[in-house]
């Protein structure tokens, strides 16, 4: 899940590192109040949940605080990424030096966290590393080791930065690092991290990316940030059809019928097991179907939360049939859910021999489960069909 760059800032400043004065604006007036409270020229910046803000004109700069309320008019009807802007950020302007990039991101290959730093910070870091590729430094460190200020140090020098420099930015990237770790982040970026003409270094922009399933350890900060349980945020705002998903999952503490993500696909898909989840949606694209959306089924959902989340499913536009598939399952029980999602087509008023492209759970209670599909005219499949070949029956059905 994404945050927005004035919740990045907040967990920052909660850790001390150095910002300049800004206040969230949702309105002209407050845009106009914040630059008088800053007492100085502002730049102004969209809060959406991507990039590209600067190339769609979305950040603007402000000598007076009527210049402020005017491009907080201006920005607003701004989409970038196909994204509203949730509010506005006034920050005071700052006179750069330099500027620096770093981000601390998850090496899935090393299966470690990896610091990137670079002394040439404020432009793409891909194409710094292509055309700069000695102005960039790689640095993995154990996630299970204690920390040391040493690695941070090390990496930024490898960029050939030094003297005052090296020593006042160690601990602001020693800083990030623990914050990545403390929080369960896949990204802490910063870029750019400035060095001011009168030598101080500052935070200008800054990104984070928490992983999902960390919600609930950290659910003391992401209410303190204001973020609310039905933000799935994937990359930008969610969507209704994905906050009511989150609702579904969490009504009922047993099992997981959530993780929602919308698609405009016709096949709704009820899946899970984990990496089978992403496994079977790439298998419903091979096979040429259209996902309308993803999900996570499994630790045996009650028959309520099944059957909902196929009304959910159902109910979204466009949506002609859905495909029930799962790995080889030891703790969700097949007739559970098979009782579930026929529940669930019955209440949305559909034949779930005609609406259930197919049924692919094997595991636990697997023959009770087959019972029930049976009278309802669905067809299944138990372990001796593999998922692709059960994602691709599912999209023959859709011709």
């Amino acid at each position: 899940m994404r945050f927005y760059e004035y919740e990045s800032k907040a967990l920052f400043a909660k850790h001390g590192l150095p910002l300049g004065k800004g206040q969230l604006a949702h309105s002209a007036e407050e845009a106009h109040a914040a630059f008088e409270a800053i007492d100085g020229p502002v730049v102004l910046k969209s809060q959406v949940l991507s990039g590209g803000r600067m190339k769609a004109g979305a950040v603007q700069f402000a000598n007076t605080a009527q210049e402020a309320a005017a491009h907080f008019e201006s920005i607003m009807p701004i989409r970038v990424s196909d994204q509203e802007a949730r509010s506005i950020l006034v920050e005071e302007k700052s006179p750069i030096e330099q500027e620096y990039f770093v981000a601390i991101t998850w090496d899935g290959r090393a299966k470690q966290p990896v610091l990137i730093f670079s002394d040439m910070g404020g432009i793409d870091i891909e194409e710094v590393a292509e055309t700069h590729p000695d102005h960039v430094s790689k640095t993995h460190f154990s996630s299970i080791l204690p920390l040391s200020p040493r690695i941070a140090k090390e990496a930024i020098g490898a960029t050939g930065v030094s003297g005052q420099a090296l020593n006042r930015l160690t601990p602001i990237v020693f800083e990030l690092m623990q914050i990545f770790l403390t929080y369960d982040l896949t990204l802490a970026e910063i870029n750019p991290l400035a060095r001011l003409e009168d030598g101080r270094f500052i935070v200008l922009d800054g990104h984070i990316d928490m992983e999902a399933e960390a919600r609930g350890v950290h659910a003391a900060l992401l209410e303190e940030l204001g973020i609310g349980e039905d933000e799935t945020r994937q990359a930008r705002p969610p969507t209704d059809f994905e906050i009511a998903g989150a609702r579904v999952n969490a009504v009922d503490h047993r099992g997981v019928a959530g993780n929602v993500v919308e698609f405009d696909g016709n096949l709704g898909l009820v899946i899970g097991a984990g990496g089978g989840s992403l496994t079977l949606f790439d298998a419903v694209r091979k096979h040429g179907g259209k996902p309308a959306n993803y999900c996570e089924i499994g630790g045996n959902p009650s028959v309520a939360k099944a059957k909902e989340l196929t009304k959910l499913i159902l109910s979204k536009p466009g949506v002609e049939k859905i495909a029930v598939m799962m790995n080889v399952v030891s703790n969700t029980r097949v007739d559970i859910v098979a009782r579930g999602v026929v529940k669930g087509c019955i209440e949305a008023g559909k034949d779930p021999a005609e609406t259930i492209a197919i049924f692919r759970i094997p595991g636990a209670w697997e023959d009770e489960g087959f019972k029930i599909l049976e009278k309802y005219g669905v067809e299944f499949c138990d372990r001796s069909v593999s998922m692709y070949e059960a994602a691709g029956r599912a999209v023959a059905k859709m011709s």
